[in-house]
């Protein structure tokens, strides 16, 4: 069984998936601080000063100045805010990894036809032969 289960272990694809979890791990901390110290604050902005985080519903009937003051009081709420920012760090990674993608298919593209067979000097003058013959045909 440990045998299988190293062998399993050692297949490229499964050490590839822990490497992508891992730099994804990563990658998030990256959009986050983007959304939230990057994007939301100018977005915010141009909608009047507003952040994102405080956005919420609050279910109790309550009046509270803040997501946090709601949340210290207890008070159930729907955080609508803190749903848009996950919902735009979502895009800016599915478009991250998009663009990512997109340039590792253009490069498996590139290099798969870099290495496709350039015909010998025999070939060449096999598929002419063939032509003429061809041609021979056609014309009688």
């Amino acid at each position: 069984m440990f045998q299988e289960f190293r062998t399993f272990i050692n297949r490229g694809n499964v050490v590839d998936l822990a490497v992508g979890i891992v730099i994804g791990a990563a990658f998030t901390g990256i959009v986050n601080s983007l959304v939230q110290d990057i994007l939301t604050p100018p977005i915010g902005w141009v909608m009047g000063g507003i952040d994102f985080s405080n956005y919420f519903i609050d279910l109790s009937g309550g009046q509270y100045e803040s997501l946090a003051a709601a949340q210290r009081a207890g008070a159930a709420t729907v955080n609508y805010g803190k749903f848009l920012n996950t919902l735009i760090n979502f895009l800016i990674v599915s478009a991250a990894l998009f663009l990512v993608v997109r340039q590792i298919n253009r490069l498996h593209f590139l290099e798969a036809k870099k290495n496709e067979a350039v015909p010998t000097r025999q070939e060449v003058l096999l598929a002419e032969i063939r032509d003429a013959l061809r041609e021979g045909r056609k014309a009688g």
